[in-house]
């Protein structure tokens, strides 16, 4: 009998007699189809991993997607037919929705079905090998169905990002991903400098980067030019709930950008996503306004109803504003 491996996986030590790693996925009671698997610091594609031999020493990481959420289909009205494209792909929901933060899956997926969301972001963790029956987000909800946007929240290089998104389309074949690069973990705002060197590199491999920034014209222009397909400006820091701090530079980039700009992070309620709309944004990302709401269910549906009153605003063209009063009556024939 062949002797058991001495194997790292997902930073533990483990003993095991698989001769490939499909084999060992399979030992860990997870489904190959699930997960994305790198070994040695380089991923190995799912179609190999049933001949993809295990030496003694190998070194493994088995990621899925975490979150939650699910989305019914909803016939489209005449608002809806204001779609709105990235990468060649079209929406009719501006609204994208996070699946963090809920106190389960089910209220996450109740959330993304009130939203009206098309799309949801969803972060790429390790699988828990000591609980391999926990439930993963492909069991609750059909990427054929709703679009999902792998991100690299958590992540503080280009290198870590590149890495992390590159699992990513292992797991799950998508190019089109959310990326951002963390400067400090207080403030959560972006490194423009490992940002934009990330975009440049995943941009060459084929991704399609919607790409976290700061809400600077010259910085979304820069990563514009690197190959981002949306720019996302942050409207306050991550999770605040602060609102649109600077209406003036999100303006700017919306008119300057040939591509969409998303606000992205710092909505707190409803009129902070309206607010985004009127400013010619193509769309809003949020995740903690909804997830930390008293009743998220019902803040889904009012950020739903917000997006859509905000566009209408802003293609309607709100009227000038002026110094001093304007009498809606005419004054002409007072009695």
């Amino acid at each position: 009998m062949t002797a058991p491996l001495s194997l790292t996986v997902n930073g533990e030590p483990r003993r095991s007699s698989a001769a490939t790693i499909a084999a060992l996925v399979r030992e860990l009671e997870l489904k190959p189809e699930k997960v994305a698997v790198e070994r040695n610091g380089l991923i190995v594609p799912r179609s190999t991993l049933g001949e993809a031999p295990l030496t003694d020493g190998d070194v493994l990481e088995i990621v899925t997607f975490v979150g939650g959420g699910d989305h019914s289909a909803q016939e489209p009205t005449a608002l809806d037919q204001d779609t709105w494209s990235v990468a060649g792909r079209t929406f009719r929901s501006r609204l994208i929705v996070g699946t963090g933060k809920y106190k389960d899956f089910a209220e996450n997926a109740a959330a993304v079905e009130a939203s009206g969301a098309e799309i949801v972001t969803v972060a790429v963790r390790r699988v828990n090998i000591s609980d391999p029956n926990q439930p993963v987000l492909m069991d609750f909800i059909d990427p054929k169905r709703i679009t999902y946007l792998p991100n690299t929240a958590g992540c503080f290089t280009a290198d870590e990002a590149i890495r992390t998104l590159r699992l990513a389309r292992e797991a799950g074949g998508w190019e089109l991903v959310k990326l951002e690069v963390l400067g400090e973990a207080r403030t959560l705002y972006p490194d423009m400098r490992e940002t934009l060197k990330a975009t440049e590199v995943l941009a060459a491999e084929g991704f399609k980067p919607m790409v976290y920034c700061v809400d600077d014209p010259i910085a979304a222009k820069q990563l514009e030019e690197a190959g981002a397909v949306a720019i996302m400006p942050l409207g306050a820091p991550i999770g605040s709930g602060l609102g649109i701090q600077n209406r003036v530079t999100i303006r700017l980039i919306v008119e300057g950008a040939k591509v969409p700009v998303l606000v992205d992070a710092g909505v707190g309620t409803a009129s902070d996503a309206a607010v985004a709309m009127e400013l010619g944004c193509d769309g809003v990302l949020m995740n903690t306004a909804i997830a930390e709401a008293k009743d998220p269910i019902r803040m889904a549906r009012a950020m739903k109803l917000a997006i859509e009153a905000g566009r209408e605003a802003y293609r309607a063209g709100r009227m000038a504003t002026r110094k001093y009063a304007d009498p809606s009556s005419p004054l002409a024939g007072l009695i």
